[in-house]
């Protein structure tokens, strides 16, 4: 299927490994900006409400019963219409709320699951709502303008016990694509990938797979079947018949690069399946295109017969909540996966509200809208995926400057946003067995499926090319343990969960003001960890995709963006095969684990080296893999079985 790429001669740059949204827009985030005065007045935004829920401790409780085998309530999920009836606002108040709305001069229109009110109107006037001034601020760092509220935003007394969170006052944040490319080799540059990659067609000779390539950096989902024991469920006929297969995204991308690369790979795929959903007006063609064309292509290549709604969203203010709730509360998906994410600690109060200490992990910004839609998913059946980011254990350093220099940061342990959230499975990453060499180096091996962490390569290049040439810290699958989510009731008895290490700050070297402690991170937290289930995202050994806004064919990609979109398109195929829709994967794939181990039968393969730069491998659960890679055949069985 493809032509082998050689790569021995090395030209990088760490600029050239990063992907998605600019590294001065993510240190705007963070660093101070300068207050350029009040916004426009008329100047039109949305802003969305999310409610309160009636008796979520309940419904948690719920959702861990459809779950577990021998309960009353086991895969008794629920509809929009009843989620709405048991859990969400009531008619009463909702109509205090829209009345107040609409005495302050604002629209609004209600979600079928009374989980959240969608409101527009101008900055003005929801100045006026919050007790606030919404100003423009420049980032001191690269020049960008954004709007942001220049105080806490106060909920009216009036609607005060109703609402819970409101986002989209502020455009300041830009969640990332987690999608990272191949270092740049001067003999492996993407012309030659772009000219050759598709010039053979596979023998199917690489692992029983007819649309495999066999070539670290060029495998398909062809090979992912092969990695994974998913082979045996094509071969009952399981291509995901019947199933919906939904994507999160920020950009909107060409349906015909998804086609391009079915067809390319000889994938045969239900024609016509693609629908695409604005949200909020829309995504843009832009430089995020690429990963909804990733995610498409992942899960609908997995899933072949699927059908693949793309729900897209503006990357600023509400957009992204916007679109996973209204990909919830339309509840056509069974499964869901988005590859985008933040760092968690940048929606705490120390990062967000003017004079806030630098010990408020308050939850200022999105956590708490993202984990009601969460509820709502798992209640209903559908499983949600997100990937865990590409930076290691130290997921703020993909986009701020890091070091001892003026305008950069230092690098705390952090995880990632919305995977951290204990009610979605995080994708994490690893590294397929493989051989390489740059340079005049000799050739050396991963020999075992590895935590994915670029040490390995940093400490190939420190030795043979010569140190100081090249910095990849810190690429490699995102895991750690929040500092705002508790350690859920799944992992509770999970050999290997750990808590958050002590003296870890977000410090940022101010040009003018010398070193200034922006968030001191909670230490001993027992926290969520992450990721759940990792499947190979090394670009070393990654993948092929098509995306017409990079240029068209793509070779040496990875990053969890691939992940969890395969997890995504797995358990469309477990929906068929099972009949039913497979709900909250985290009490169910935690539970097998801890029951069976890694026996020969297990569902789990335990990823037992490499390291993501802070956290090892281990035969058990580990911050860098989660509980392993998946056997999805015997996962299969399993579900099938009831277990």
């Amino acid at each position: 299927m493809f032509a082998k790429l050689h790569r021995k001669s090395l030209s990088l740059s760490l600029g050239l490994l990063l992907t998605g949204v600019s590294a001065g827009a993510w240190a705007a985030q963070a660093a101070p900006a300068v207050d350029a005065g009040v916004a426009p007045s008329n100047q039109n935004v949305h802003v969305t409400l999310f409610l309160k829920l009636h008796n979520e401790a309940a419904l948690e409780s719920y959702i861990q019963e459809t779950v577990t085998p021998g309960s009353p309530h086991y895969r008794q999920f629920l509809t929009t219409s009843q989620f709405a009836q048991q859990y969400g606002a009531t008619d009463a108040e909702i109509a205090r709320v829209q009345s107040y709305l609409r005495s302050q001069g604002l629209s609004s229109e209600v979600l079928p699951s009374h989980l959240a009110i969608r409101t527009s109107g101008t900055l003005a006037q929801y100045g006026n709502l919050f007790q606030t001034s919404i100003h423009n601020y420049v980032s001191r760092d690269n020049g960008r303008s954004f709007h942001k509220p220049s105080s806490t935003p106060q909920l009216p007394s009036a609607i005060a016990d109703v609402v819970d969170v409101a986002t989209g006052l502020s455009n300041e944040k830009a969640y990332r694509p987690h999608h990272v490319s191949m270092p740049a080799f001067t003999s492996f540059g993407a012309a030659n990938a772009k000219t050759n990659a598709l010039a053979a067609k596979s023998s199917g000779s690489s692992g029983g797979n007819p649309t495999a390539s066999g070539v670290p950096g060029q495998y398909t989902v062809g090979d992912v079947a092969n990695f994974y024991d998913i082979n045996p469920l094509y071969q009952r006929g399981i291509v995901g018949n019947g199933s919906t297969t939904c994507i999160v995204t920020l950009s909107n991308f060409y349906p015909s690069d998804a086609t391009a690369y079915w067809s390319d790979i000889g994938l045969t795929t239900k024609p016509n399946r693609i629908t695409l959903v604005p949200v909020d007006g829309g995504g843009a063609i832009d430089g995020g295109s690429g990963e909804t064309s990733i995610d498409v292509e992942q899960a609908g290549g997995i899933a072949p017969y699927a059908d693949v709604i793309v729900y897209h969203a503006p990357n600023a203010g509400n957009g992204f909540v916007d679109a996973f709730a209204q990909s919830v509360t339309d509840n056509t998906c069974d499964s869901i996966s988005t590859s985008w994410g933040s760092p968690e600690i940048f929606n705490f109060a120390a990062l967000n509200v003017t004079g806030a200490s630098n010990t408020d992990t308050t939850d200022v910004g999105d956590l708490r809208a993202f984990h009601k839609i969460f509820l709502e998913a798992a209640v209903q059946g559908q499983s949600l995926f997100a990937a865990s980011g590409d930076s290691g254990a130290y997921d703020t350093v993909r986009g701020l400057g890091v070091g001892t220099g003026a305008g950069q940061f230092t690098a705390p342990l952090t995880v990632d946003s919305p995977a951290s959230d204990p009610f979605i499975t995080a994708a994490g990453g690893t590294t397929t067995p493989f051989n390489y060499s740059f340079g005049t180096g000799p050739t050396q091996s991963i020999t075992q499926e590895s935590v994915w962490g670029w040490d390995y390569l940093q400490n190939y290049f420190d030795t043979y090319i010569g140190k100081g040439v090249v910095n990849l810290f810190s690429s490699g699958g995102g895991g750690g343990v929040s500092v705002y989510w508790h350690t859920p009731f799944y992992q509770a008895f999970t050999h290997g969960i750990r808590r958050s290490e002590k003296d870890q700050s977000l410090v940022y070297n101010d040009p003018s003001a010398g070193p200034t402690t922006l968030l001191k991170l909670p230490g001993h937290f027992e926290g969520r960890n992450v990721p759940d289930i990792s499947l190979n995202a090394d670009p070393e050994t990654g993948y092929v995709f098509v995306s017409t806004v990079d240029g068209g064919l793509a070779s040496g990609e990875g990053g969890t963006s691939f992940v969890a979109p395969q997890l995504n398109g797995i358990t469309a195929l477990l929906v068929q095969s099972s009949g039913h829709r497979i709900g909250l994967w985290n009490p169910q794939v935690y539970f097998l684990q801890d029951i069976f181990g890694y026996g020969w039968f297990s569902p789990f393969k335990s990823v037992r080296a490499g390291d993501n730069w802070f956290y090892y491998g281990a035969p058990h659960y580990n911050q860098g893999a989660g509980i392993g890679a998946l056997d999805v055949a015997n996962l299969d069985v399993f579900l099938r079985s009831g277990f």
